[in-house]
């Protein structure tokens, strides 16, 4: 009962964070309109390990580690950049190119791919990173057993996937679905856009 008003503030910290739009959202709406709702509820479940990581390597002390290492959080920023950058041109072709046919014929990712695409989006993902540094600063398990640790990561992915497979369900529904067959175009533009802006802002920012 002593790490549960941390914990709470913790998860607090997480609920925002899952909840307020960002680059893997923009993700999700790319895969669950293009590729189905199984292939972005695969790509959540990348997505929420992803986070998992973060987590896991924050609690151990990388976090505090990188905000002291210039030359990580440099790697780090060039490394989600170039990936968000690669979105970006993929969104751009889709709207440049739109494919003859209709966004539910078009073939699903496979498990592995689409679970891979959400894993990196997430791991390098520095919304992700910001919010896990700052949970880490509430100290909710400095001291506890590896037990609540445990249980406490185990909470916060659970939470993850929660929230990042409602986002897939919800954007690979039917009327979603037609709006962007309707809509390809403007909405992959879209995307590119803010994947670009995403990634602009990641190589941009002060270490």
């Amino acid at each position: 009962m002593e790490y549960l008003p941390g914990v709470l503030a913790a998860y607090s910290i997480q609920l925002v964070a899952v909840l307020s739009p960002g680059p893997a959202v923009a993700m999700l709406l790319g895969v669950a309109l293009s590729r189905g709702r199984a292939s972005a509820l695969f790509a959540s479940l990348g997505v929420s390990f992803g986070a998992l990581t973060i987590a896991a390597l924050t609690l151990a002390g990388v976090g505090l580690l990188m905000q002291q290492t210039a030359w990580a959080v440099s790697a780090l920023r060039l490394i989600g950049a170039a990936y968000l950058l690669w979105l970006a041109y993929g969104s751009f072709r889709k709207a440049a190119h739109p494919p003859t046919v209709a966004p539910a014929e078009m073939p699903p990712l496979s498990v592995t791919k689409a679970f891979t695409v959400g894993y990196l989006m997430q791991v390098t993902n520095p919304k992700a990173i910001v919010f896990w540094i700052a949970i880490a600063s509430v100290g909710a398990t400095d001291g506890a057993p590896a037990p609540i640790v445990a249980l406490f990561l185990l909470g916060a992915f659970a939470m993850s996937l929660i929230g990042h497979a409602a986002y897939a369900l919800a954007l690979s529904a039917s009327p979603v679905r037609a709006l962007y067959h309707r809509a390809r175009r403007g909405i992959e533009a879209t995307l590119g856009t803010l994947f670009t802006l995403f990634a602009f802002k990641l190589a941009t920012a002060r270490s």
